[in-house]
């Protein structure tokens, strides 16, 4: 599993930590049972603070997308199919949002907009 942080990203640590970690699950990429490094070792991984992975892992626990049990582990929790679909439409809007905010800005219609989208859409 790899994490990249940045320091130039105006996220904190732990929420970079969180959101690639949501999205390996969101993509598939960890699945059901997948076991995740220990918080120490993914601190020692990222040269971080162990306090920074344990509250990416609590919050990551606490959105229902892991399960941590002491003595064994974290690991991937089975996941609802629903709460995925919603989790990838709520990340579509933002993005979608911010197309549309940088399209207004560059004088961009809805039209043209919409046109580009349904291009880039049919040729994947």
């Amino acid at each position: 599993m790899d994490i990249l942080l940045s320091n130039a990203s105006n996220e904190p640590i732990y929420e970079q930590i969180k959101l690639q970690i949501k999205d390996l699950i969101l993509q598939g990429e960890l699945k059901e049972g997948d076991p995740l490094p220990s918080m120490r070792a993914l601190a020692q991984q990222l040269r971080i603070s162990i306090i920074t992975t344990k509250r990416a892992y609590e919050e990551l626990e606490a959105e229902g997308f892991i399960e941590s049990f002491t003595g064994k582990g974290s690991f991937v929790r089975a996941q609802n199919r629903e709460l995925l679909r919603e989790e990838g439409l709520r990340q579509i809007e933002t993005l979608l949002t911010q197309a549309i905010e940088k399209a207004r800005g560059c004088g961009v219609s809805r039209e043209e907009l919409t046109e580009l989208m349904e291009i880039l859409y049919e040729g994947e």
